[in-house]
Formats: structure tokens, sequence, C-alpha cells
């Protein structure tokens, strides 16, 4: 298919997502390239995640002096955050600063959604069309769509009849919603719902959760930041920050201090003792072999589970809440802000759904065992469909016409995470495939956009034209996330990083668990090697002479 250039506008690179990855590819690629570069989000506003997620409690579960942007030294110095763990306004705040600092939104498409993308093949370029109607040209595609913004409710038999209003936390109105005084029924208890659960039951009348499965969940210990602490830590961010990019996840934990099996209970259960009082997710790394052994990672779950039993004064109660399906960290872990004692409160009522699943909604509420539970309002915390979901939402067109969503329908496949086979030209930030998700995001954004930059202008400087993934190097990368994940714990647990939470979707272990620095090292070495399994040019063999060189064998050691 080939447009002519009086019904289209053409750009050296198009970005689909204005969230962090977005606004940082586009200052790369605009600013430091010189190339036309255009975003399209569908939201009014910069923020992705950030902008769509806000809900009661909605906070990240990084801290806030590393869940910020390390590429300009002037940004990180002249911003103050306020808590440990930042609110979604205060990461809002800031993602507009970004924008507004680095000049970004004049090249931003607001309220627009790419419907289609197809590859053409003759201009080596791409053929995007949006929800406008518009038709833009662009050599690369880079999608900054993220890893959960594909929100998702599930298909309840009368959803449709309830009379009262729903919401999903992955979409909730910015004007907010005022809760006093009415009957709220919270559906979900994973990550957001523990978030926000606490503060809706402070100020509904009644709310009622229903739990299929329970999350562990640790304490965030939030609280104000001391100024000497911020100015300490900006004294400090180039050690730091460099730190993380080699760090396992991008995060600066306390260091495990040796094998469960090795140490004395008296010795463990001090460890995490001290790690819970100081909360956050550095709970999950107090011992080497948590996520590979299952007993090891028993020793912890328990730990959690006691902490659970103390907390909720109900033992009913309480068993409702301790999770024994999975092993602890298997599910994204979870930090909270009084979560379990929530269900100490008289108006909060627990019921779990997992053997007697919800029947129906009604026009009044939700039924559970023939029992109909009147509500006024229903929030929906059922996550997404995650890492892939946002992809496949868009038609697009590889080569020969194959459909990403087609080449993916047993799971996706990757090169790196960055790119797909059969795709020229497309960059994918964060995609299945890379650490992502088990990482500190803004770390795992800041490397992609400067990987993707790297290769974009190796191209231009050598006059390639077209980029594509060799299948072969395709291929090896695949079974080396596989592989890598079945040697942990994590595939034994039916997450949404397997995919379990959507009907139909392949059970497949979806990131990269092999590191954020080990990961950061592999690319750079293949960036270095002249971009090892890739196709550079039009169709032309690999740079470095074909995958099937020693140098070109993705194995477990790499």
């Amino acid at each position: 298919m080939t447009v002519s250039s009086q019904q289209t506008t053409d750009y050296d690179a198009l970005i689909v997502g204005a969230g962090f990855a977005g606004m940082y590819m586009l200052k790369r690629l605009r600013d430091d390239l010189g190339l036309r570069v255009r975003v399209v989000e569908r939201g009014e506003g910069v923020g992705g995640t950030w902008y769509w997620n806000r809900y009661p409690g909605a906070r990240c579960d990084v801290e806030s002096l590393f869940y910020s942007y390390s590429f300009s030294s002037e940004l990180q110095q002249e911003w103050d955050w306020t808590e440990r763990y930042p609110t979604q306004p205060e990461i809002l705040r800031y993602a507009n600063h970004v924008a507004d600092r680095f000049n970004l939104r004049p090249d931003i498409a607001f309220s627009t959604s790419v419907n289609s993308a197809r590859y053409d093949e003759r201009q080596d370029r791409w053929i995007v069309e949006t929800d406008d109607g518009a038709i833009s040209t662009a050599q690369y595609l880079i999608t900054a769509v993220g890893c959960l913004s594909a929100s998702r409710v599930p298909d309840f038999e009368g959803i449709d009849t309830f009379q009262g209003a729903t919401y999903h936390t992955g979409e909730w109105p910015h004007a907010g919603v005022d809760f006093t005084g009415r009957r709220v029924a919270v559906i979900g208890t994973g990550s957001s719902a523990i978030q926000s659960i606490p503060e809706i039951a402070a100020q509904a009348a009644q709310l009622t959760v229903f739990q299929r499965t329970p999350n562990f969940s640790v304490p965030a210990v939030n609280r104000r930041l001391d100024p000497a602490e911020i100015e300490q830590t900006k004294a400090d961010y180039d050690q730091l920050r460099q730190e993380a990019r080699l760090s396992p996840s991008g995060v600066l934990f306390a260091p495990p201090i040796g094998r469960v099996g090795d140490l004395s209970t008296e010795v463990r259960t001090g460890e995490m003792k001290q790690r819970w009082e100081n909360g956050g997710a550095g709970f999950m790394s107090a011992f080497l072999d948590t996520g590979v052994d299952i007993e090891a990672n028993e020793v912890v779950a328990e730990y959690v589970r006691d902490r659970i039993r103390e907390i909720v004064e109900r033992p009913e109660v309480a068993e409702l809440l301790i999770p024994r399906d999975h092993p602890i960290g298997t599910k994204r872990i979870c930090v909270d802000t009084d979560y379990y004692a929530t269900y100490n409160r008289d108006n909060v009522k627990l019921v779990s759904v997992r053997e007697t699943p919800i029947e129906r909604i009604t026009e009044q509420g939700v039924v559970v065992a023939g029992e109909t539970y009147e509500v006024d309002d229903i929030v929906f915390a059922t996550g997404f469909d995650a890492m892939t979901g946002a992809l496949t939402a868009i038609d697009i067109h590889g080569v020969d016409g194959i459909i990403l969503r087609d080449k993916w329908a047993a799971g996706p496949r990757t090169y790196l995470g960055i790119a797909t086979a059969g795709f020229p030209n497309l960059f994918m930030i964060t995609a299945p495939g890379s650490p992502s998700v088990l990482s500190n995001m803004i770390v795992s954004i800041e490397q992609h956009v400067d990987w993707i930059t790297g290769h974009i202008a190796y191209a231009l400087q050598n006059g390639v034209t077209r980029t594509d993934v060799d299948p072969t190097a395709e291929d090896a990368w695949v079974d080396h996330v596989n592989t890598a994940a079945h040697q942990t714990l994590y595939p034994t647990a039916a997450s949404w990083y397997m995919g379990a939470n959507i009907p139909g979707k392949p059970r497949i272990f979806m990131p990269y668990i092999g590191g954020v620095g080990a990961y950061r090292n592999l690319c750079d070495q293949i960036a270095e090697d002249g971009y090892r399994g890739f196709l550079l040019g039009a169709g032309a063999a690999p740079k470095t002479g074909g995958p099937s060189a020693d140098r070109n064998t993705v194995t477990a050691e790499s």
C-alpha cells in the first residue's frame, strides 16, 4: 500500500504513547538526533499510567527518589519529591513538569488513538491511521504504550443491568469519586485494590470486597521525606543511578544475607522483621533463594502469613486473606498502607468468590451463592491485559501482511523485548521479553530509549533504511527467556505475568527474569557487535554474519 504525500503527514519517527517512555523517546530523537517526530497519545495529557490510574490511594511501589528520570542532572536536582512513595497526583505533576521543561507538548497529538499501522515494503515506511481519520507515514514506528494500560473487566452476566455507578481502577474519573454514605463493592484484590480499599473504606458507609485470590502484601511504611535525605541523595545521584542501572531490579535494595537453609531461624527471622518494619518490596530480597527454592520461599511466605494473623482481628477473615496457592513473590508483591487492618473495620465485609464465583450482577448488586449483596457502586479492580493487550489492540501489519496479534497468538515473540521479526523499523519499549515489569520501570525505560536511539543513529550513519530481526535470533531469545523463567518459581503462579488473568490467553511467562544489569550488558554487547541478530539494509544478511555464528547464539550464560 502506497499513499501519496498529499494525503499524509510525513515524519522520521512516530511514537505511540506519551507516558514516561514516549516523552523521553521524543526528546532523544528530536533533540539529540534532530529527527522530525510525532507522538500520538489517547489521553488529554502526558503521564501514561499515571494519567489514567487516579483511583483512591494510587501510589508507586518504587521510592520516589528513584522513580524518576536520570537523563538530566538539572532535572533531578531541581525537582523535590515530598514522600517516600509518591502519590499519583505528585507523579503526574512531575510528568507535566518534564513535558513543559523540555517543550514536548507541541510534538504530541493528544486525544488521539492509533487504529492501524501498516509497513510499506516498497518505501520502508510505516503508514499509520489514527481515529480522527488522519494518515501519517514514518520511517520508524515506536510503541510506548505501557505494560499495564489495557484495562479489563470480566464479562459478568448482567453487568449492563446494574443501576448504580461502575468504575475501573485503571480508568478512574479525573474529577474523583465521593463514596461518602455509599454502599460500595470492590471486585478484585490485586495491587490497585490493595491500595484503594483502605481509602474507600474510610469514606463508604459499607464496603464489600469480593476476593477470588488473596495476594501477599508488605507494608510500605510511607513517610514524608526529610530535606537532609533529599539533599544527600541528590549529591550522590551519579553513583546511585549507576548502581541502580546495574542492579538486578533497577532498585537499590539491601543485598541478600544468604540462603535460607544456611541461616539459623533466629537470624532469618530477625532479618525479615527488620525489613518488614522498614517497609517496601526490599522485604523480598532478604535471601538468595526465595525465588528459586520452594522450601526457602515457604519460610518467607509463612512469616507474612503470621503477620496477617497478627493484624487481622477475626481469625476467619485472616485465613481468607492468607495466600496459599502461589509462592510469595511469584505474583508482583504488593506494597500497602493499612490494607490488612482495614478488615477490622465494622463497615468492611470480605466475600470469598474462590469456591463460589460471582454468579451475575443485577440491578441492585452482586450475586454470590444465591445471595445478593446490594450496593450503590461497583469498583472493578480486575487488572489489565498485561504487556501484550495494548499492542495487539492496534491493527499492526508487517511484511507480507502479517498481523502482530496473529504472530503472537501462541504467545509474544520478540528479540530483546525491543523488536519482533517481520515488522521492520518497529521498536517496542519494555515489551515482552525484557525486564520491564520486574524492574523499576523508569530505569528500564531509559535503557530501552537510549538503546533504540543508538540503533537509529547507527542506521542513519550507515545508510540503513530498514532494520528487522533475524528470526533465528528471535527464536534463540524466546528460548532463553523461557529457560530463565523456568529456573525460578515464577511460572508456578497463575499471574498476569503468565497471562493467566485473561481467558484464552497463552500461559507464557512474558518478562525477562535475567536481571536489569545483566540484560543491559547484553544489549550493549549486541550494539557493539553491529546490532547482532538484526537484518540491516533491505532484507540483507545480518551485519555480523548471521545468528548461526557462535557470537550470535543467546545462551543462559549470556
